[in-house]
């Protein structure tokens, strides 16, 4: 399989970097250090489970057409990446985003067709430690995915097969007819997760142990859950329950992506997590209050240290 990998950063770089160990024909559009270091040595992954280095393509521009388009940019930067994704389609192409939020495959759809696109969910902690290397902080590589638009019963072939390629490189893969469900099941627990560590400047561990946070977490959860229910998506009865589940075995120190890049003085995916929430709420009529503040405290930081 023919893969293109726009955004060759933590995300996109585990799974690109995997399906080419794999022995598929992967490329990394990629600039600067992290392009010079891909060309010369491919790309190395260290981790808990394996440690490895595969020989891939690098190149500044994509080349088309691509199999298959892995789209894991961060969320503020969509706009600018999306020529690289038309560039790299062909009439068969199709392109998985593996973006946080829920806003990603209309603006994807927007730029390649509706039938291109497929949604997906990734599990996993990673970090570009240096040029050209991706380090596995934690020990979940998941990715959950699945038709966006017009999502039928079952798993449509191009589903299976993307999943089956995964499965064969070694990554944990939910694969769902309705792509939607597993995409709102993580923005449920991420958006929530991301503003109360960000708001708060604090890892998981100090707010889990103060009951009224614990509380005021879940309350947010309700609120995206609802928004969920209300845009049409069926995600899990049980949802809230399993987040809860989930939290409680989060080691201490836990800190979400918003949070280390606001105490890094980067640019933060608000707008795509808290700012998405707010908007699509008006436009149901719903109050989410917790998830209102959460955006209150952290939209002014979306463009960096202030």
């Amino acid at each position: 399989m023919r893969v293109t990998v726009v955004g060759a950063g933590a995300v996109g770089g585990y799974y690109g970097a995997m399906l080419a160990h794999a022995g598929h024909d992967v490329t990394f559009v990629a600039r600067g250090a992290h392009l010079d270091k891909l060309r010369a040595d491919g790309i190395t992954v260290r981790g808990r489970e394996r440690s490895f280095t595969a020989r891939v393509t690098a190149a500044a521009e994509a080349s088309s057409p691509a199999d298959l388009v892995l789209f894991a940019v961060k969320t503020y930067d969509t706009a600018g990446a999306l020529p690289a994704v038309r560039q790299a389609c062909g009439p068969d192409t199709t392109v998985l985003t593996l973006q946080n939020g829920v806003d990603s495959t209309d603006e994807v759809a927007a730029a390649v067709g509706r039938d291109a696109v497929l949604g997906g969910a990734a599990y996993i902690a990673t970090a570009l430690a240096a040029p050209g290397l991706i380090e596995q902080t934690g020990a979940h590589h998941r990715i959950a995915f699945g038709e966006v638009f017009d999502a039928p019963a079952e798993l449509t072939p191009r589903v299976a097969a993307i999943a089956d390629a995964f499965r064969a490189a070694g990554v944990d893969v939910d694969a769902a007819p309705d792509g939607r469900v597993p995409l709102w099941e993580k923005f449920i627990y991420l958006a929530p997760f991301a503003g109360f560590t960000g708001a708060s400047r604090l890892p998981i561990g100090p707010i889990r142990a103060r009951g009224d946070a614990r509380a005021l977490f879940t309350r947010a959860c309700g609120e995206v859950a609802a928004l969920a229910r209300a845009e049409g998506v069926q995600v899990a009865r049980n949802v809230l329950q399993r987040i809860d589940e989930y939290v409680e075995q989060l080691p201490e120190m836990t800190r979400s992506s918003l949070l280390i890049d606001l105490q890094q003085g980067k640019r933060i995916e608000v707008e795509a997590l808290q700012g998405a929430v707010v908007r699509r709420a008006r436009r149901h009529d719903l109050d989410v209050p917790v998830m209102e503040t959460l955006y209150a405290a952290l939209f002014a930081h979306a463009g960096g240290a202030i």
